[in-house]
């Protein structure tokens, strides 16, 4: 599997398309503004199909460019628990840039109890880590050694917890139970900023300390 990153707007929020050559299929996680520009180019580039995008949570930067995957007959899958954000976005409207357009998602695909989630050729085990937001999902690959993390985790830092729905000790847990549990190299990409790994963030995250 190969994983393309690019920061997208308004907000520098991270997009991923992860790749199967051999499957020639592609899979998006997170759909801030132009991604589906930019998966589109690439699965174009690669001579692929994107087989879904998977969000993993509802708040508003992950999700302005959902609806155009959903036009594109792309199946989505997002956390039941975020459904209000994904369908009614405007309740977002007080804690984000004014003049944003925000659009509904039509997920297809509710996420509530799967402990495991199968895309074409994509495998991953689903581990749910609310704190920051109630949807928040992790996705990890255990064949890859990566899990895509939303904004449960940075790299040397956590996400917030002072927005609707936020709860510092709910994110500890997740963080604790959820992130720290997974095996120490793999490889955290999350939704802002540079990645990480379950070992560095266990050894010197400020936040939270593992149990």
């Amino acid at each position: 599997m190969d994983i393309f990153a690019q920061e997208l707007p308004p907000i520098g929020t991270n997009a991923f398309f992860l790749l199967n050559k051999e499957a020639k299929c592609a899979l998006v996680i997170d759909a801030p503004a132009e991604a589906f520009t930019w998966a589109s180019q690439l699965a174009e580039a690669h001579d692929c199909s994107i087989e879904g995008l998977v969000l993993t949570h509802g708040h508003w930067d992950h999700i302005l460019d959902a609806h155009q995957f959903a036009a594109a007959g792309i199946p989505t899958y997002g956390h039941i628990a975020d459904k209000v954000l994904f369908e009614a976005p405007e309740k977002m409207a007080t804690f984000t840039i004014p003049g944003t357009p925000l659009v509904p998602v039509a997920v297809t695909h509710w996420l509530d109890d799967a402990k495991e989630l199968s895309i074409g050729a994509f495998n991953f085990e689903i581990r749910h880590v609310p704190g920051h937001c109630p949807g928040n999902i992790l996705l990890y690959s255990a064949s890859e050694t990566a899990a895509f993390v939303g904004d449960v985790i940075f790299a040397g830092s956590v996400g917030r917890y002072d927005l609707p729905g936020g709860d510092f000790k709910t994110l500890e847990q997740s963080i604790q139970s959820q992130v720290y549990t997974l095996p120490g190299a793999t490889m955290l990409y999350p939704g802002h900023g540079p990645t990480t790994t379950v070992e560095q963030e266990i050894a010197t995250n400020p936040f939270v300390r593992p149990n």
